[in-house]
Formats: structure tokens, sequence, C-alpha cells
């Protein structure tokens, strides 16, 4: 079971959220919080919490500030910030400062959950949007010879690779496959394991530059 802290101060916000969470039963709401110094307040009473889910602008202390105090004070919590800023400055000083994860207020439910989950493992996430951009901006610029793919893959790994790229959603492949969306996401998971791809966008680039989809 993930144990989490949700900290984001519009209630309305915070309250979406939860629902979407709570839809997953690996996923407990250890506590909600409006600001930084709330979460420090719920883990301080001794609640375990593995990831604090934070938005970066809030009253009383921020997500970036959180993010220093968080590993001062629980260095095993890791923390993912969910923000409505999406410029790159911003998304460099939250891993800087020792963020695991980066998601944009606009993702899916299906990749806000993977993502969490991705990060429990002991893996880091920057939302698919955000990657694509980074991945636009670089992928031009890799020669293909810098790949050296090693590693086999099966034909249902390298067509779920295919429906990936093309945008599909974990529920929108279980229902063309015709199988589980746990049996999708452990694939996916073996892809990223694989690969060594930190994200969705990043799988998508190596599998390109590796020549395995088109």
């Amino acid at each position: 079971m993930l144990s989490l802290i949700l900290a984001e101060d519009h209630n309305i916000v915070r309250n979406g959220i939860r629902m979407l969470l709570e839809a997953d039963k690996e996923i407990s709401i250890a506590g909600e919080a409006t600001n930084g110094l709330e979460v420090l307040e719920i883990i301080s009473s001794g609640v375990k919490v593995d990831i604090v889910l934070a938005d970066i602008n809030m009253p009383e202390m921020d997500g970036i500030t959180l993010i220093k105090e968080l590993k001062l004070k629980s260095p095993a919590t890791q923390i993912v910030m969910l923000s409505m800023l999406d410029n790159d400055k911003y998304v460099s000083q939250a891993f800087s400062e020792g963020a695991s994860g980066y998601l944009l207020k606009s993702v899916s439910a299906d990749e806000l959950i993977f993502s969490l989950k991705h990060v429990n493992a002991g893996g880091q996430y920057l939302c698919a949007e955000l990657a694509m951009r980074l991945l636009n901006k670089s992928i031009s610029t890799v020669p293909l010879n810098r790949i050296n793919d090693n590693v086999e893959y099966s034909m249902r790994e390298i067509e779920i690779l295919d429906l990936i790229a093309e945008g599909l959603t974990n529920n929108e492949m279980s229902a063309k496959l015709f199988i589980s969306k746990r049996t999708i996401e452990g694939h996916r998971q073996s892809l990223i394991e694989k690969t060594g791809a930190k994200n969705t966008a990043a799988l998508i680039r190596y599998a390109v530059l590796s020549g395995i989809i088109q």
C-alpha cells in the first residue's frame, strides 16, 4: 500500500485529486494539507508517508521550500510536484532540490497513478507533456550510433510501445489488446526498467532512436 499526503491549497482541486487517488486500492491518503508547514506537521506526528504530492504555489511554505525541508526531516519520503507551472526553470529547480517527480495538473488519472507507483518503486518521473517538449528539442541532435541496445523485447512489448507512441492510455490499450489494465502496467514498467527510461516520453525517444519502433 502506497501511503500519500496530498498538499494543495485549493479545496476543489484537492478534492478532485483525492477522488482520483482513492479509486486505486493500492493508494492510501495518509493526510491532506494546504501548505508545506502542514505537511511537516503530519509527518512529525509519526504518520507513515511514502510520497508527498504537492503543488509548488502554496501559502506559508511553498513546494520548493518543502522539498528542502522534507529532505532534512524525512529523507526517506519522496516528493512529487503537481503544478500548473510548465516552465523548465521550475522543473529543473524541483529535481535539483530533490523531487522525485514533476507533473502538470493536466495529466490523466492513468499517468498520475502510474507516476506515483513508479516513484514509490524507486524511480523518477517527468510527465509526458513536459518530457515530449524536451524530446522535441533534443531528438534531432542525438546520433543513432550512440544507442547500443542489446536488450530483447517481446512482440507484446513492441506492440505496447507502438500504442504508447500513438498516445493511447493504459485503459485504451487494455481495451484494444483485450488484456487487463494491470497487465498493461506490468509491460510498461518492464519497458521502463529494460530501457532505463525515466518516463513515457523518454521511453518513446529511446524506442525511436533504437529503431524498435518507426
